[in-house]
């Protein structure tokens, strides 16, 4: 199958997307992708071709997607947060043709800067003037490159993902049944199109199932939880701002037809994950998953959720944990989280030595640190990248930040390593504090004393009014630790 033909087959007068106060059929989504696809062909878009899409969340963004796809294009979102600067390297790398956008961009100044210039841009306006046209029809394989979803760039450059059809439709297929999507269900997307967990957990996965999408284009907490009352919304998927934004703001009856609330994208801390259940009735569904897989990995079943966990396998999925020579470790050893499916990405974009560095010996290498329990469950220690060795003991942030979590002045934190002479390195805490509410250092430290191994507790703390982060939510720790090593050199 191929990612176009998956809403081939519904009812026509089965709703699709829900934005606003716009309602939009299958059949009649299925009849301006045909449109598109076709002014795209006489635009001069062949198969191959890469297509840039750069769009806040809106039906149009669906319409283009699946019209690029449909004439044998690949699909190359782009984050719309990104700098003209950004964009252009993404602009270069991928060999983009044509940009489809919401609006007219000008790109110009930072695309002479980067010596790369004649991407043509087509407007959603100036599509929705197309004519209709016969669309000719396009031989395409499933194995072929459908979509190249540039990572968060967390470090460096991001590195375009090449996902297949397979790719996509296999990821959806097991998703949709290890959470036992139904069709006709109602699914929210507020999490931005362009990523690829908002892609397939939020659009691909419930349309495959006949659902209808709630379109949503901004962070607004009142809007999202009126329109979840509205249109009794079955689903959400978020990260775990949304569990934050929704205990602040709102009632047990703004959620009570949501079936599951699947948390990704950014760990969820055990303290929220349980204040949730607590307040609504039912625990978030931590699920794990990154672009060179689809994205999902793994999400903790309804009726069996492990807190602190980011759940089972998917269907279909293969998930073990591997030490540094790429052997398998026994249950509840901490090795590198290492995946193999139909979902695992083609390889990296113009980047052959990192996409055999990622997926030797037949496993994607996810460079996460995690642990399986007998029952299968797994649970993620850290990335590796962000491990604290001081003084040749391992640190992982993860365990000391959901200990501050449990200090209640604390809003938000994370925990890093900073270059240290004597031990090699530091542990360092960066803590958002609650509205209204006071930091004290000295205190914060004895409380984690009381809970951790002394070589555990930072010796370092920093109150910061918000934590950076990159357009999916997660938190920029690259940042932080330039941000510790100049706050403590400057000590």
């Amino acid at each position: 199958m191929l990612f176009y033909e998956s809403i081939e087959s519904h009812p026509s007068d089965w709703s699709a997307l829900i934005f606003k106060d716009q309602t939009i059929t299958f059949g009649e989504l299925r009849k301006t992708i045909d449109t598109w696809a076709a002014y795209l062909q006489a635009k001069g878009v062949q198969k191959g071709d890469r297509v840039g899409l750069f769009s806040k969340n809106c039906p149009e963004f669906v319409t283009a997607y699946h019209a690029i796809t449909k004439v044998g294009a690949i699909v190359v979102p782009i984050n719309f947060m990104l700098s003209p600067t950004e964009t252009s390297f993404i602009l270069k790398d991928a060999g983009i043709k044509l940009l489809m956008t919401q609006e007219a961009l000008d790109l110009e100044a930072a695309l002479e800067k980067r010596e790369y210039s004649g991407v043509a841009q087509l407007t959603f306006a100036e599509m929705a003037e197309a004519p209709e046209a016969v669309l000719a029809p396009v031989k395409m394989h499933e194995d072929e490159c459908c979509t190249i979803i540039y990572t968060s760039g967390t470090t460096g450059n991001p590195k375009g993902a090449m996902l297949s059809h397979k790719n996509i439709l296999a990821n959806i297929h097991s998703f949709t049944n290890a959470i036992s999507m139904e069709p006709k269900d109602k699914a929210f997307c507020v999490l931005p199109m362009h990523h690829c967990f908002g892609w397939t957990v939020c659009v691909a996965g419930p349309m495959l199932k006949g659902g209808a999408i709630v379109i949503q284009d901004n962070y607004n907490v009142a809007e999202i939880l009126r329109l979840i009352v509205t249109h009794k919304v079955d689903q959400f998927c978020g990260i775990p701002t949304f569990a934050q934004m929704f205990l602040r703001a709102a009632e047990p009856e703004h959620l009570a037809s949501l079936r599951w609330f699947v948390s990704g994208g950014a760990p969820l801390p055990a303290h929220l994950s349980k204040a949730f259940k607590e307040k609504f009735g039912k625990y978030p569904q931590e699920g794990y998953g990154l672009s060179e897989a689809a994205p999902v990995c793994a999400v903790n079943p309804g009726d069996k959720i492990k807190v602190g966990s980011i759940g089972l396998a998917l269907p279909y999925v293969k998930v073990e944990i591997h030490d540094e020579n790429d052997t398998k470790l026994p249950n509840g050893t901490v090795g590198e989280l290492c995946v193999q499916g139909y979902n695992v990405m083609l390889g990296y974009l113009n980047q052959p030595e990192a996409s055999a560095e990622t997926l030797r010996n037949n496993w994607l290498h996810t460079g996460d640190l995690a642990y399986m329990d007998d029952e299968g469950y797994i649970f993620i220690v850290d990335r590796s990248k962000d491990m604290i060795i001081l003084g040749g003991e391992n640190v992982y942030p993860r365990e000391v930040e959901e200990v501050i979590y449990t200090l209640p002045e604390v809003l938000e934190c994370a925990v890093v390593g900073v270059e240290d002479s004597l031990r090699g390195q530091a542990v360092c805490a960066f803590i958002v504090l609650k509205e209204g509410m006071e930091g004290d250092k000295k205190a914060i430290r004895k409380y984690l004393l009381d809970h951790l191994a002394l070589y555990k507790v930072p010796r370092h703390y920093f109150f910061i009014e918000k934590m950076p982060k990159n357009g999916t939510g997660k938190i920029m720790k690259p940042n932080l630790r330039e941000m510790a090593a100049a706050l403590v050199h400057k000590v």
